[in-house]
């Protein structure tokens, strides 16, 4: 059930702007770049698309690329592909590998990003929120602030357990030095279990925890991890883990918890970008938003399984409860 509105975004400083720019194009040709194949979020763009007036096969081309998070040179080589195709615009989902490509491809072509997990005024693919310059613009949502949260709401629901353990890949590694400090100021334990050679053996990665000795489960995210939103909380099940997801497609799917921004929100905004460069907005002028709310999901099915009570005071902070 819905207790309230999800997400907001600084959405003033770009609508002004952005609204003014004019008629769409008659034909645009967007290449996408992303680690997943479909999925809400990428569902929720292409929605955002055509209720902008943007339909495949009139005066919208797709052009798709799934590309490989761990293989740099090969995603590169992808981008530089969908730039040789003469696209207007890209979108580069995820990792930070996604606009690296991008931008190593094209200083010309717009690129709307998604920036999760890195952030890209640090990395220089952006010179400020307010005014990106270039031409990347898009949301920029930092995983590695939130880990520290979810951490404390771990500790909240179930304040007697024994350790925290955490899964993490190379992608998620920044992440996890962010959960061992936050553990560290909360005086309580945490093992890490890194994750190699996808795809991840979660059974024989997860052997020797066990839920029942008050173990729980905190989840980095990457878009490995995101593949496998599925096969994850099986896992954990079976461990009889509480356990703490970055999104809610995990819950959904027999997680017992999640905290982060609804990305069905944040896709269906980079859709707005796109929309505007199409009539005539420049990136460089475009300013860079960030999620300023987020969601806490509850899955008392999973909570039941498991033999656990979630505290009041959790349920009645969580914006979804799954029953």
């Amino acid at each position: 059930m819905k207790r309230r509105s999800v997400l907001a975004l600084l959405a003033g400083a770009a609508v002004s702007p952005l609204s003014a720019a004019g008629e769409p194009a008659k034909v645009l040709r967007l290449g996408v770049l992303s680690p997943l194949p479909g999925g809400p979020g990428y569902r929720a763009f292409i929605e955002r698309l055509h209720a902008l007036g943007w339909e495949e096969g009139h005066n919208l081309y797709i052009d798709f690329v799934q590309f490989d998070s761990t293989d740099a040179d090969r995603s590169a080589a992808m981008a530089a592909e969908l730039v040789g195709r003469g696209v207007d615009v890209i979108t580069a989902f995820g990792p930070e590998i996604a606009v690296k490509s991008a931008v190593t491809a094209t200083r010309s072509v717009p690129i709307v990003m998604i920036a999760n997990d890195y952030d890209p005024i640090a990395k220089g693919y952006i010179a400020n929120l307010a005014q990106p310059g270039g031409n990347v613009t898009g949301v920029f949502f930092q995983q590695i602030e939130l880990t520290a949260k979810r951490l404390d709401f771990l500790t909240q629901a179930f304040p007697e357990l024994a350790r925290v353990v955490v899964l993490w890949d190379r992608i998620s590694a920044d992440q996890f030095e962010a959960a061992q400090e936050a553990a560290r100021l909360l005086k309580i334990r945490l093992d890490g279990i890194e994750c190699v050679n996808p795809p991840y053996d979660y059974d024989r990665a997860l052997a020797g925890v066990d839920g029942e000795h008050r173990d729980v489960l905190l989840q980095m995210t990457s878009p490995l991890f995101a593949e496998d939103r599925k096969r994850l909380p099986v896992a954990a099940l079976r461990r009889r883990l509480p356990s703490m997801y970055p999104v809610r497609l995990f819950v959904d799917a027999g997680g017992l918890m999640s905290y982060g921004v609804n990305q069905v929100t944040m896709n269906r905004l980079t859709a707005d970008y796109v929309d505007l460069i199409a009539k005539g907005a420049k990136p460089a002028d475009l300013p860079v938003q960030q999620p300023t709310t987020f969601e806490l999901v509850v899955n008392l099915s999973t909570a039941k399984a498991l033999g656990l009570t979630v505290p009041p005071s959790i349920l009645s902070r969580a914006d979804e409860v799954i029953e």
